[in-house]
């Protein structure tokens, strides 16, 4: 069995997607899912990355996308009322349920749908509210989005994920190899099957091509 990261914000929609795809995408094969929530504005700020709502025609381009993908894989997703917005609410809300930093398929469904169907505001007062409540069974004692615990993990998740090269989410992790965005889910379930290109040079080739 294959041991699988997944580092997600609720933040994107391309998170959202892989979420819904992946047991589809992994069919049939033997593994295990790990949720990390991160806060990608770190991941983006590390790389000098502004992200897709930092340039306008490709932030209009990225709504299209998100929408388009929806339809065509049958995954509702409809943007939220504001957007882009501050996923730390939601972030430690999900980690409040957590002792480790991962937290269970439940949890980072709850937290994804809350944001991508419907179309309301993800920050709402009153939304947020009905959140904590339908997450308190998995709540741990004595935790909520405000307090440490959930803070300290969240860094150390984002660490842990720059750590190990994460530049964006959804970002897969598996063995020492790192597969980035929905779009891998084919290349992550090659892997997981054996693929002899993987043991091959090309991995590891573009870490020698010189950079002009």
């Amino acid at each position: 069995m294959k041991h699988i990261t997944f580092y997600l914000d609720f933040l994107s929609p391309y998170a959202w997607l892989a979420f819904e795809r992946l047991p589809l995408a992994l069919e049939g094969l033997s593994y295990s899912v790990r949720y990390r929530p991160v806060l990608l504005g770190a991941l983006l700020k590390q790389h000098g990355n502004p992200g897709p709502g930092g340039i306008a025609p490709k932030r209009d381009w990225t709504f299209r996308h998100v929408a388009w993908l929806g339809h065509a894989l049958g995954i509702p997703l409809k943007m939220p009322a504001r957007f882009p917005f501050s996923p730390l609410p939601l972030l430690r809300q999900a980690l409040a349920c957590s002792d480790d930093g991962s937290v269970n398929r439940f949890v980072a469904g709850t937290l994804l749908r809350h944001v991508w169907q419907g179309g309301q505001d993800a920050l709402d007062p009153q939304r947020l509210d009905a959140l904590a409540q339908a997450l308190a069974e998995q709540t741990r004692p004595g935790q909520s989005s405000t307090s440490e615990a959930p803070k300290a993990l969240l860094r150390a998740n984002t660490d842990a994920a720059i750590a190990q090269g994460v530049f964006g989410v959804p970002a897969f992790v598996v063995d020492d190899k790192l597969f980035w965005g929905l779009d891998s889910l084919p290349m992550l379930r090659a892997y997981l099957t054996g693929d002899a290109w993987f043991d091959g040079p090309d991995w590891d080739a573009v870490r020698q091509l010189p950079s002009a």
